[in-house]
């Protein structure tokens, strides 16, 4: 750097997996090792004891690796029966994954506005959207804060319509007392590495307490096969493979205190919001908790019609910030053929132009967050 020049900024990112790994690494390098010794790289042991211990952390009866989270909602959409002609409930505002399988699968997303605090799909408008043809809804958590499921299944249930509820981004998510899944067919989970809990690659599972349902997952994910060579289902190759399952295994003792770490974050920002006395930002909101819930924080969401200006503003000051999602999936070309338009799900449409998430990760250091908030008061304060 030259004399009289100005000092870049410290970078802070929007997740800090390196910083993730120095904390974790003796342990995941001895799960790695821990496989490669045994040379079982496919639905062995390592696989077969994560499913345990995760089922036994969500307090579910049964729990199946798979590919991925995309792969779980196919897979558990596919068990359900859902084929061409029928449709399935779900929000808009999410990403593709939620809804591509419905698509792959011939069937076609009936979209259900969401909520503007939670961002989650509103059950107000879920009586509307079922048909005759309704073959499951599929609610997604959002940002690791739960839907309705309460008012959800007080719709769903008396009808007989199955519940399959996308939790990628809510593992130790509670709401009313209960944990993602509980009463539903199923709950999706994804570990992308970005998730709070993560693996190094792709992975994903299904929870459940249907017995039966989890034996027809587990046929699905292995090309339908009950014994080598024979399968009574058409199923695909859907399997969580060995090495990601031992990483998982190292990591989810962690997973408790990263979350709460996560929420000391979002304390932190509020009590750094108030310190400035926001009152005098133009229209920004910090993320609404539902009251006895436990949001686990996979992102911190704030809402302000100036996200383009603000998210640029950060980006020269070195701060990663993400759009989740710029595009609501009733406008998504690869679902151009369903018809959907511009205006019809108003709520979504609006979230997408005004929600920015803020770093929020566990290794998150206490400058870093408080500059992230200086950044923002001195864009927005007494904004015209």
């Amino acid at each position: 750097m030259r004399t009289g020049e100005a000092a870049s900024p410290i970078p802070v990112p929007s997740i800090d997996l390196g910083a993730q790994l120095r904390e974790v690494e003796t342990d995941v390098r001895a799960a790695i090792d821990r496989v490669l010794a045994s040379q079982r790289f496919i639905l062995g042991p390592e696989g077969e004891a994560l499913e345990e211990e995760v089922a036994r952390y969500a307090g579910c009866a049964h729990a199946v690796g798979l590919s991925s989270g995309t792969d779980a909602l196919l897979v558990g959409l596919m068990a359900l029966g859902v084929g061409p002609g029928d449709e399935v409930i779900t929000t808009p505002y999410t990403f593709v994954a939620t809804v591509s399988p419905i698509a792959r699968l011939g069937a076609r997303a009936v979209f259900v506005d969401i909520e503007h605090k939670t961002y989650t799909l509103d059950p107000a408008g879920l009586t509307a959207a079922i048909t005759p043809r309704t073959r499951a809804i599929v609610p997604v958590h959002l940002f690791g804060q739960m839907a309705d499921m309460r008012a959800i299944h007080a719709i769903a249930d008396p009808r007989g319509i199955p519940v399959l509820e996308d939790a990628a981004q809510a593992l130790g998510a509670t709401r009313d007392a209960e944990p993602i899944g509980r009463g539903s067919q199923g709950a999706t989970l994804s570990f992308f590495p970005t998730k709070n809990l993560g693996a190094m690659g792709d992975g994903g599972m299904l929870l459940t307490d249907d017995e039966a349902f989890a034996k027809r997952v587990r046929l699905l994910r292995n090309h339908g096969q009950e014994t080598k060579y024979v399968s009574a289902l058409l199923g695909g190759n859907f399997r969580l493979d060995e090495l990601q399952a031992a990483i998982l295994r190292a990591k989810l003792p962690y997973l408790d205190g990263w979350i709460a770490r996560r929420q000391d974050n979002a304390r932190r920002y509020r009590e750094a919001f108030a310190a400035a006395d926001t009152r005098s930002m133009w229209h920004f909101e910090l993320p609404y908790e539902v009251p006895g819930a436990r949001h686990v924080y996979h992102q911190l969401v704030v809402r302000t019609p100036t996200q383009v200006p603000l998210r640029e503003h950060l980006a020269t000051r070195g701060i990663t910030t993400s759009v989740y999602y710029p595009q609501p999936m009733h406008l998504a070309p690869c679902f151009a053929s369903w018809g959907y338009k511009v205006g019809d799900f108003d709520g979504a449409e609006c979230a997408c132009h005004e929600t920015l998430a803020l770093p929020v990760h566990p290794e998150l250091p206490a400058a870093s967050l408080q500059r992230v908030v200086d950044e923002i008061v001195s864009l927005l304060r007494d904004r015209p």
